[in-house]
């Protein structure tokens, strides 16, 4: 694949200074010679989802361009979380680093490995607060733009950590 593909991947950590940890993956993926991160959003420290009895997490959203697939994508997210200690105990554990990918390209896509858009990210203030502040138009499938679902999720648990990086 030669064309860019715009992609929106969701990054949070609640272990081992999780704020670090989410600068350094960014910056990781920046680095990462087919993609080009376009935009990022503000650090929003967050409540746990899921399994409560863990630390709060530090989660961002980055909007990127990229030649690479949206399966070779995701390969290389697990690199860049696997080289950041990433285990994969249990469903929504506490974890050094997580990187999903919530869009690519506005593609539809069922496999066992990934689904697009991501299956849960409708649900989720701490991924649609995030890219509502850096693309507030974007169109997450059938859903809506990021800035109305954002709106109809609330903040609650979530607060801004820091501004853009």
């Amino acid at each position: 694949m030669n064309t860019p593909q715009t992609a929106v991947i969701a990054l949070g950590s609640n272990l081992d200074n999780p704020a670090e940890k989410v600068q350094a993956a960014l910056q990781a993926i920046d680095t990462h010679p087919q993609i080009a991160v376009q935009r990022i959003s503000s650090l929003y420290r967050t409540a746990p989802v899921g399994y409560a009895e863990q630390p709060d997490f530090i989660n961002a959203v980055c909007l990127i361009d990229t030649t690479l697939s949206a399966q070779a994508l995701l390969a290389a997210l697990h690199d860049i979380e696997a080289a950041f200690g990433r285990e994969r105990s249990f469903r929504n554990a506490p974890r050094t680093l997580d990187l999903d990918i919530i869009d690519y390209a506005h593609c539809r896509h069922s496999s066992d490995a990934l689904t697009l858009p991501h299956p849960r990210a409708h649900e989720r203030s701490f991924v649609m607060l995030p890219l509502a502040e850096i693309a507030p138009d974007y169109a997450l499938g059938s859903y809506g733009t990021a800035a109305g679902l954002a709106e109809r999720l609330g903040g609650s648990g979530i607060d801004l950590f820091s501004p853009p990086i």
